[in-house]
């Protein structure tokens, strides 16, 4: 609920990365290291918007409790609660997905 008192500015996005999973389909325990890196979140606040070269505000292209497809670099670290969020500007997201 910390989120809830954090507001993005422009165009930036914040996401909350999924866990990455610690156990295979076969039921094998997945160490740490072998674990990959989690490019998949949950948009948990976003800005207004930013504008546009004629003044126009552009709002920003995800909603909150979204699921998206981040870069495997970027974003800023964000620590509310004792708990992890990314800032992410909302150009940087490579896609959202459809349920």
């Amino acid at each position: 609920m910390a989120f809830r008192k954090f507001l993005p500015l422009f165009d930036r996005v914040l996401v909350e990365r999924l866990t990455a999973e610690t156990v295979t389909k076969g039921g094998i325990m997945l160490p740490e290291k072998s674990q990959g890196k989690v490019l998949e979140a949950t948009v948990k606040a976003v800005g207004p918007g930013s504008f546009n070269q004629k003044g126009d505000m552009q709002p920003v292209s995800v909603k909150v409790g979204e699921k998206v497809l981040l870069p495997e670099y970027g974003g800023t670290k964000v620590v509310l609660d004792n708990k992890d969020y990314f800032l992410f500007r909302d150009g940087d997201i490579l896609g959202k997905f459809m349920e």
